[in-house]
């Protein structure tokens, strides 16, 4: 192993040190692949409540790329106490969207561009000061956070899977392309050697596109569509919606914006655990919860969506144990590419789910496997285990059952309905204050 200092491909698997440049940028493109469709989808679907089409859609797509470069280039190398210094990709976050989508829909895009600059910062001011609260979120809550993390991605793997969301879902020519797309990805990671092992999801994904093209899956007017409406060069607009502050709005965004936080220490604190093999430190999550919040209200001052960490390239790293910032850099880079050229970004949006669901899926169980050894290190003690248990139960339980929160305001069900996380962070809080730190030792007294 040569010096972290040197250009070596050695460094892939240090979070340091530079990586020959031919080589780093086959597995920054993986994390663009990974996470490409997850980013601009929430964006997709929340211009269509706010009634925004054609060019305007277009250009929003383009900001959402934008953002989510210019995000996980901050969290790869921090200004001032704004970033972790972690391999962290960020993107537009699926968190936010059924609040997002009521907001716009009830208050107006504007406001909902309001609600996200003030929410944003907010988040940011508590990564700064998270030395205050830290101890409100213990090692076995962020445990809990991570497996359902895990959890909540099962769908998402196997929808893209089967197809996505399309009428003919589980159609044969789908779950061809996706078995061989996954099946490549498996064959390449056992037989290929040192380099080439860690790019199996690259080489999934380029198999997989040629079988979805031949399967005629592959959907290339949307190239077209975007250079007539957006041209070949797009320089982002900043302020293209002028925010609106309503207050109704603030509030339903910034409770989201709560969970959100949640994910990002959940999917950091894995990301160290998984890929560094050591435990988080208080300054990176101070950094990755600020880069979280401050980007958002970036993405918002260029008329998208708030930005998080992605955990679909958490488990990516996982699996792969190529944690090197240069190489992920090199992804990020891609990223502010196709949100200055909107052809590029077009290009990525040809890739279908299933091709997508083929490499994603074993990376989803990754992160359910990591979220599992945390909680094996947080020790099984009855208090850790009716945390996690009550917790996990109920934060995903309550997803999967129509109606659960009908009793409750509605804000309540535009928060936890459709999160899984959401739930199992407040049970794991609550449970976590007033739970007796001693009962292993009331046991004993007991006994006794």
């Amino acid at each position: 192993m040569g010096n972290s200092n040197n250009v070596s491909i050695d460094n892939i698997y240090r979070l340091d040190g530079r990586v020959p440049v031919a080589k780093a940028i086959p597995f920054g493109l993986q994390h663009v692949f990974a996470m490409f469709v997850s980013n601009v989808t929430p964006i997709i679907l929340i211009a269509a409540t706010a009634g925004i089409e054609g060019t305007e859609k277009a250009l929003l797509i383009q900001a959402a790329m934008l953002a989510a470069g210019i995000g996980t280039v901050v969290q790869l190398y921090p200004i001032w106490k704004v970033g972790s210094r972690l391999p962290v990709v960020m993107g537009v976050s699926f968190t936010f969207l059924a609040s997002l989508q009521f907001v716009a829909g009830t208050y107006g895009y504007n406001a909902m561009i309001g609600a996200v600059i003030v929410g944003g910062c907010f988040e940011g001011l508590l990564g700064l000061t998270y030395k205050y609260w830290k101890k409100l979120v213990p090692p076995i809550a962020s445990a809990c956070v991570v497996t359902t993390i895990g959890f909540s991605l099962f769908t998402v793997g196997v929808q893209s899977f089967g197809g996505g969301y399309v009428e003919d879902f589980g159609a044969p020519k789908y779950m061809i392309t996706a078995g061989i797309t996954l099946v490549t990805c498996l064959l390449v990671q056992i037989f290929a050697k040192g380099f080439w092992r860690q790019l199996n999801v690259l080489f999934g994904m380029l198999v997989g596109y040629v079988v979805a093209i031949a399967m005629g899956i592959v959907n290339f007017s949307s190239i077209s569509a975007t250079i007539s409406e957006a041209g070949f060069v797009s320089l982002p607009r900043v302020l293209p919606y002028m925010p609106e502050f309503n207050i109704n709005a603030i509030v339903a965004v910034g409770i989201v914006f709560l969970v959100s936080a949640t994910e990002t220490i959940g999917d950091t604190t894995a990301l160290v655990n998984g890929a560094l093999k050591r435990d988080i430190t208080e300054k990176e999550v101070s950094g990755s919860l600020a880069c979280d919040g401050f980007m958002s209200a970036v993405s918002g001052c260029l008329g998208c969506a708030p930005i998080t960490s992605f955990s679909q390239n958490v488990g990516l790293i996982a699996m792969t144990k190529v944690c090197n910032r240069f190489t992920i850099l090199m992804g990020a880079l891609t990223m502010i590419l196709a949100g200055l050229f909107p052809p590029i970004g077009a290009f990525f949006c040809t890739i279908p789910d299933p091709v997508l669901g083929g490499c994603t899926i074993m990376m989803f169980g990754n992160i359910l496997v990591a979220g599992m050894e945390m909680i094996a290190r947080c020790g099984f003690s009855q208090r850790n285990t009716i945390i996690a248990a009550l917790s996990i139960v109920v934060g995903v339980g309550s997803t999967l059952v129509s109606g659960f929160y009908s009793a409750f305001p509605s804000i309540v069900g535009d928060v936890f309905a459709s999160n899984c996380v959401a739930g199992t962070f407040v049970i794991a809080i609550i449970l976590n204050l007033v739970l007796p730190k001693n009962m292993e030792e009331e046991d004993h007294g007991s006994a006794e």
